[in-house]
């Protein structure tokens, strides 16, 4: 008998955890993460697209930014299993985490599962009864504004890290990964090698006298003086220097 509501959550575990308190009228599934995502190497990238100069970021830049998005091998098993539960479901119910990453994996599934049936977003906090009923009670709409925040953040992440990351291969260490707080990083460490590569060392020194009347019977008499002169050319002081080059 086919149950009545389909839930997805993101992890395995936390879905046999809810379906004990839901009940035998929910079928709990996991999307085990995101179910799309930008491509990862040439082998992921659709034939129809593969001749666009784009195409291995997997961000059209000529048309608006916009992503192409793909399922990767190793979730395409899932995404098949979900679809064949959402077969036998009267309405869905994505029970992704309420965050951007969360909110995004929600809107992929609507994007993949193209369900026909009402769907409903839920968000709890904390894996008990009172809370799931509390999230059911609550239903909304999948957030638009988290989706596009986290879409515009893999965007910026594609769009540097993938031509920051292979300089940082050559020239620090093999497959370190950049994104957009590691390229930020990473201009400001260029920067700061540009003005070291452009500084000059130069030595200079000050001489400053205690000097004392010969008159004079105790320190009181002292003064000081610094040199400033010699053979009437001025001496160079530290504020003759400028501090980056």
């Amino acid at each position: 008998m086919a149950k009545t509501a389909l839930v997805i959550v993101e992890s395995p575990t936390k879905a046999r955890t809810i379906e004990k308190f839901l009940g035998k009228d929910f079928n709990v599934k996991a999307s085990y993460g995101h179910v799309r995502d930008l491509p990862n190497n040439a082998s992921e990238i659709p034939e129809k697209v593969k001749g666009e100069k784009w195409a291995r970021i997997g961000v059209n830049i000529e048309k608006d930014f916009e992503p192409l998005y793909i399922i990767p091998p190793g979730k395409k098993k899932h995404v098949k299993e979900l679809k064949d539960a959402l077969k036998g479901a009267a309405e869905l119910l994505l029970a992704t985490d309420e965050d951007r990453e969360g909110e995004s994996i929600s809107w992929h599934l609507l994007e993949v599962l193209k369900p026909k049936i009402p769907v409903k977003r839920l968000v709890f906090h904390e894996i008990t009864k009172e809370a799931i009923q509390h999230s059911l009670d609550t239903a909304r709409d999948v957030n638009q504004n988290l989706v596009r925040a986290q879409e515009t953040r893999r965007i910026v992440d594609r769009l540097y890290g993938y031509t920051v990351s292979p300089l940082l291969w050559r020239k620090m260490a093999p497959r370190l990964s950049a994104g957009r707080v590691q390229s930020v990083a990473m201009k400001i460490l260029v920067e700061r090698e540009l003005e070291r590569i452009k500084f000059k060392r130069a030595v200079y020194w000050d001489l400053k006298g205690v000097f004392r009347k010969e008159s004079a019977k105790n320190a009181a008499g002292e003064f000081e003086a610094v040199l400033t002169h010699v053979d009437g050319k001025r001496v160079a002081t530290g504020k003759d220097f400028e501090p980056y080059t």
